[in-house]
Parts: C-alpha cells; sequence; structure tokens
C-alpha cells in the first residue's frame, strides 16, 4: 500500500473513530441533558431519550457496512497506568459488536416508543426514560468495550440502572425487595468474574481483547493448571447476568419492574450481556483443559463442557417451571431463563466445536420476538386493568387483534415454528448439540416440547374461550404508540433469519453458519452482508423452508417434532379448559412446580443462617481479637507500664540512688558471671 492509500485509512479510521464514540455517548447525552434541562416537559423528556436511542441505532447500522473487512480500534483514554497494566478506555468496533449495538439500540428505541403509551399516566415519567437511556448507555459500553476492565466498569453500570429500573416503583415492597435481589445475587457472579480477570491479567500481563485474543491463539497453554478454574470464574459473571443455574433466582422476581424494562432488559439486553461476553472472551474456552492439583480429578474436562452443562440444566429447569406459572410476566420470565440456558448450552458446546455462532445466533433471533411477547403482555395487562393472572383472563383475540396476531407470531418463532426466526436458530442449537453431545441434543428437544406446550398452554387460556373476569370482558386494544412496536417487531420475528444472519455471525465468531436462504449443503454461496440477494423468489422460499432439512435432517425433524408434540399436548390440556388440569394429573409434582421448585426456600433456609453465624463469628473476633485482644490489649499494655514507670519517677534522691546502684548490680553480673 502506498504512502497515499496508507493516509486515505488513516483518515477514514479517524473518522469512523469518532463514529464509534458518538454510537456510545449519545444515549448518555441525551438521557442527561433532558434530565437538567427539561424533565418537567414530559414530551421532549420522552422525545430527546427516543432520538438519542435512534441516534446510536443509526449510527450503528453505518458501523455494520464498514466493520465487515477492517475492524476498527477507536483510540483508547490512557486513565489510569499502573506498574504493568495501562487501564484505557477503548472502543472495538468488529462484526459482532457492531450487531450488537443494532440488537440493543433496535429493540431499546422500540421499548421508548411503546413506553410513551405503557407510562403515560405514571407520576415519574421523565424519571423512567432517563434511566432508560442510562441502561442503554451502560449496555453499549459492555458491546463495544475494547478490553476486559472496561468491560466490568460497564458491567456494574448495568447492575446499577437495571436495580434502579426493577425497583422503579419502589414504593412497592415487593419492587423494592426484587431489585436488591437482582442487585445482591449479581454481586456473587461479579466476584467471580473480577477474580478470573485479575488471573487472566497475572497470566499474560494484559487485559485488551485483541491482544489475549492474539496471546492465547499463539499459546494456548498459557494459564497453565488455571486455565480450567479462570475460564469458569469469567463465566461466573454471566451466571449473574444470564441468571444461569444456581444464580437464576433473581430474574423472575425482576417481573416487579414496569412490562418495557421486562422487555428491554430481560429479553434483548441485559440478560443477553453474559452470552454476548462469553462470546468476546471465547479463546479462554478453546485452551486445552487444565485444573489445579485439588481439582485433578476432572482430567481434560474443558471449562466449556461444564457451561454446556449448566445452561442445558438451566433451560430444562426454567422450562419444567414455567409449565405451572398463572402469571403471564412469570411465563415470560422463565421462557427467557430457558431460552438463556439454551444459549450458554450452545456457547459451551461451542468450546467442542470450535465455535459459539449458534449461540449467538440464537441470542439475535430471541432478542426480537422475546421482546415482542414482553410488550404483547404488557399490551394484555395494561388492556386488562393491570391483571395478570391468565386465569383470569380469556377471549381477548377477538378484542386485541393486533396484540394477538403479534403475540402468536412471537408464540411461534419462540417454538421453533418454520419459516419464523426461532425455528433457525434453535436447529443451529440443536445441530450442534447433536455433533458434540447427544446427551445435550436430548435434553435440547425436551425443551423444545415444554417451550411449545407453556407458550401454547399461555395462547390458549389468554387469548381464545370467554372472559373469566370483568376486566377481560372490558379489554380493548392498545393506544397505537404501543400496538405499532409490536407490529415493527413482527417483522424481524418472521423473517431476521432469512437474511445471511447465521453467515454474518459465523464470521464474526468464527466458524460457519447455516441460514434459511443459504443451503450449505448445496454449496451455494452468497457473500456475508446485511441484506441477502436472492436469486429469484421461489428459489428463497425453498431455501427458508427447506434450508435447516438439507444441512442437517436428523436435527430439523426432531425441532418440529418438538413442536408438534408440544402443541398437541397444550391443546388436549387447554383447547377447552376452564380451569387447569395439570394439578389434578400430576398432583405434589404440579406443586413442586408451581413453587418453583422452592428454591427461594431453600437459600433462605441455608444462605441466611450460614450469613448470620459469619456474621456472628465476624463480630467475635472483631470485638475479642481484633478490638479486645489487639487495640485494647495493646493500648492496656502500653498504659500498665506507663503507669509502673511513673511510679519510679517519685523525686526521692534516696530512690534514684538505690535504683542506680541495682542498675550496676545488674549490669556487673551479667558481665562478670
Amino acid at each position: 500500500m502506498d504512502a497515499h492509500a496508507t493516509q486515505q485509512v488513516a483518515e477514514a479510521g479517524a473518522k469512523y473513530q469518532d463514529l464509534a464514540w458518538m454510537v456510545l455517548a449519545s444515549p448518555l447525552i441525551c438521557g442527561a441533558g433532558s434530565w437538567f434541562l427539561a424533565r418537567r416537559l414530559r414530551g421532549l423528556t420522552a422525545g430527546f431519550n427516543i432520538a438519542g436511542v435512534l441516534l446510536s441505532f443509526l449510527l450503528g447500522a453505518i458501523l455494520v457496512g464498514i466493520s465487515g473487512e477492517h475492524p476498527l480500534a477507536a483510540t483508547p483514554f490512557h486513565w489510569l497506568p499502573i506498574p504493568g497494566l495501562d487501564l484505557t478506555l477503548g472502543l472495538q468496533v468488529d462484526r459482532l459488536s457492531a450487531l450488537m449495538t443494532l440488537v440493543v439500540t433496535g429493540v431499546a428505541s422500540l421499548v421508548m416508543i411503546y413506553s410513551t403509551g405503557y407510562m403515560h399516566d405514571d407520576t415519574s415519567f421523565s424519571r423512567f426514560f432517563c434511566t432508560l437511556s442510562l441502561f442503554v448507555f451502560s449496555m453499549l459500553g459492555i458491546v463495544l468495550a475494547d478490553n476486559l476492565v472496561m468491560i466490568f466498569i460497564f458491567w456494574e453500570l448495568v447492575g446499577v440502572s437495571s436495580y434502579l429500573l426493577i425497583g422503579f416503583w419502589h414504593e412497592r415492597p415487593a419492587a423494592g425487595d426484587a431489585a436488591k435481589k437482582a442487585f445482591l445475587t449479581n454481586r456473587i457472579g461479579d466476584f467471580g468474574f473480577l477474580l478470573g480477570i485479575l488471573i487472566v491479567w497475572a497470566a499474560t500481563g494484559t487485559v485488551n481483547l485483541a491482544e489475549l485474543s492474539a496471546k492465547f491463539g499463539a499459546t494456548p497453554g498459557l494459564l497453565g493448571s488455571m486455565a480450567g478454574i479462570t475460564g469458569l470464574l469469567v463465566f461466573m459473571g454471566a451466571m449473574g447476568k444470564s441468571a444461569q443455574f444456581p444464580l437464576h433466582v433473581w430474574l423472575p422476581d425482576a417481573m416487579e419492574g414496569p412490562t418495557p424494562v421486562s422487555a428491554l432488559i430481560h429479553a434483548a439486553t441485559m440478560v443477553a450481556a453474559g452470552v454476548y461476553m462469553l462470546c468476546r472472551v471465547f479463546f479462554l474456552y478453546t485452551v486445552p483443559g487444565a485444573w489445579p492439583a485439588p481439582l485433578g480429578f476432572l482430567g481434560d474436562l474443558g471449562a466449556g463442557t461444564i457451561i454446556g452443562y449448566v445452561g442445558g440444566f438451566t433451560a430444562l429447569l426454567a422450562a419444567l417451571i414455567a409449565v405451572q406459572q398463572n402469571d403471564i410476566k412469570r411465563i415470560l420470565a422463565y421462557s427467557t431463563l430457558s431460552q438463556l440456558g439454551y444459549m450458554v448450552m450452545a456457547v459451551g458446546l461451542g468450546a467442542q466445536a470450535g465455535t459459539p455462532a449458534a449461540g449467538m445466533y440464537h441470542l439475535v433471533t430471541h432478542a426480537f420476538f422475546k421482546a415482542m411477547l414482553f410488550l404483547g403482555a404488557g399490551s394484555v395487562i395494561h388492556a386488562c386493568h393491570h391483571e395478570q393472572d391468565i386465569w383470569k383472563m380469556g377471549g381477548l383475540r377477538k378484542k386485541m387483534p393486533r396484540t394477538f396476531w403479534t403475540f402468536v407470531i412471537g408464540t411461534a418463532a419462540l417454538a421453533g415454528l418454520p419459516p419464523f426466526s426461532g425455528f433457525y436458530s434453535k436447529d443451529e442449537v440443536l445441530v450442534t448439540a447433536l455433533e458434540v453431545n447427544p446427551v445435550l441434543f436430548i435434553v435440547g428437544v425436551l425443551v423444545a416440547i415444554l417451550t411449545t406446550f407453556y407458550m401454547g398452554r399461555l395462547v390458549l387460556v389468554a387469548f381464545f374461550g370467554e372472559a373469566r373476569s370483568d376486566s377481560a370482558s372490558h379489554a380493548h386494544e392498545s393506544p397505537a404508540s404501543m400496538t405499532w412496536p409490536l407490529l415493527i417487531l413482527a417483522v424481524p420475528s418472521v423473517a431476521i433469519a432469512w437474511l445471511p444472519l447465521g453467515e454474518y455471525i459465523g464470521a464474526a465468531v468464527g466458524g460457519h453458519g447455516h441460514t434459511a436462504v443459504h443451503a450449505v449443503a448445496q454449496g451455494e454461496k452468497y457473500g456475508v452482508g446485511i441484506l441477502p440477494m436472492f436469486e429469484n423468489l421461489s428459489n428463497g422460499i425453498n431455501h427458508a423452508l427447506f434450508g435447516p432439512f438439507n444441512h442437517n435432517a436428523m436435527a430439523a425433524t426432531f425441532g418440529l417434532f418438538a413442536v408438534f408434540l408440544g402443541s398437541s399436548l397444550a391443546w388436549a390440556c387447554y383447547g377447552k379448559a376452564s380451569a387447569d388440569p395439570l394439578p389434578r394429573l400430576l398432583g405434589g409434582w404440579a406443586r413442586l412446580l408451581k413453587g418453583r421448585f422452592y428454591f427461594d426456600e431453600i437459600y433462605s433456609g441455608l444462605i441466611v443462617p450460614l450469613h448470620d453465624l459469619a456474621g456472628a463469628i465476624a463480630d467475635w473476633v472483631d470485638r475479642w481479637l481484633v478490638n479486645g485482644l489487639a487495640l485494647r490489649g495493646l493500648h492496656g499494655s502500653v498504659e500498665l507500664v506507663g503507669r509502673t514507670l511513673r511510679l519510679v519517677q517519685s523525686g526521692n534522691l534516696q530512690t534514684y540512688t538505690f535504683l542506680f546502684a541495682a542498675g550496676l548490680a545488674v549490669v556487673a553480673w551479667f558481665t562478670l558471671r
């Protein structure tokens, strides 16, 4: 490359660096500006915050277009130089971060537009929008960060902003308790995450993601015997944010926040941060499995395999619990928990397959249809005068046609019915599991059956039959500000997988991805990009319907079988049911599922007494050893010696002569003996 071309690349890089910083800063500037300048003007506050997120979305779309061949590393700010570690604030824009930026800002902008109707009568309207902007800024910081320390800083900012949003209605004790529960549970995971970062830095001398990837690529055994434990410590951060067992208990209670918060935080952004972070540090899970001496029995078992089993167990556990929940938001919360387990399982399996593409693919498709389902649930709750029990609804499909049809589309996508987007991303997860771990493939199929069953139950009970309460009988369609975001989200829920999304993600994280319009088994090649170039409409439809079957017929067939079986069971149980038949059929098992396996009670019975015992021991050590023996004992000894010496200073000449003589005698004895 000649000097002129080099200069052109440098100038373009400088321009795009400013663009990347604008993507990050726009929500913060608009949110803070509206709070200080216009918080009493509700419409202006909402407009400012929506404009800030929309601007980030539009700029992010530009970054997607330029991040393909030439990933961009924005010039970092050196803010805390430490010997052996130069902490910086820098941005890394590549295919993965650019795509995630679009997902976060796209869903967030629609949620904000929806909120103008849902939160219209709330007295803290302006505070809600400004806090949402703070959250989007924090989430974009995680997405665009170029080093682990910066990720951790914004990781904690996401925790703070989610605490404020979950406890938004802080006058409700349940909301305050849920916010504290989410915050404290996440701190447990974050403690492990921080320890993992420290071990990585100690072993490599850097926390920069690009440098770490290069170092681990050149020297896979860089962490030595700490490779496995380091991978699990970093995974603990994802366990907290993405609510994986045993740190899953905060997510269902977080439904105490406003429904738009549930759609944003618990569908597309915060809970997805853990999965995204695992894809960012995937190089930690491709190194040979190695453990310190106490864990030597694990042998060659890699951290990725353990992560896969944790994700699979979480997916199955949450799906079982969702079967017996009656609160519409809580059903969707456990559905989110289950799908997050699906994603984590796919990333763990990817450690053996060589790419986390399947997990990231499912993250992107899930973000749109789950956000639509949560917003649809909010529309139902709004229409039913804040009623959330599905058994007090019924007959809503005729009263709320837009909400009903978009909810059905979201349900079909979540269940994995072709040609909706969830079918293709779920198929990628099942294909990876089938190729790597047949046990987790069976778990994935069971979860798919349960997902179709409990979502079919929700739709049949809430939208079909007759109204079961006065609030349901007087329900009406929500205003346009709430239904238009649903209609917009319905488009990617149906067709985003028809784009070469899998190929794009495969190029972003390494490996390959199979999509509906890319019949890889037939050897057809379409370059990586956002807009697919169909040869003709019939060819595109053919690939959309049969591409997964051409790729791996067994996985696609089992996925389709899961939808058929789950929907058949749902219709048999709830097609004409006026009450839930499962408690009678399952007996004690139904009570166990409804009680969420009593994890909260078990944690209260174990953790609270242990916490009190640890506090009592710490108090005893502080009171008697530290404060008593160490501090007061030292103080008392000095005081006693001082008092004794003060007695000697009597002013009596005879006493001084006696002590002088005694001292000489002692010195002589030691000298002459």
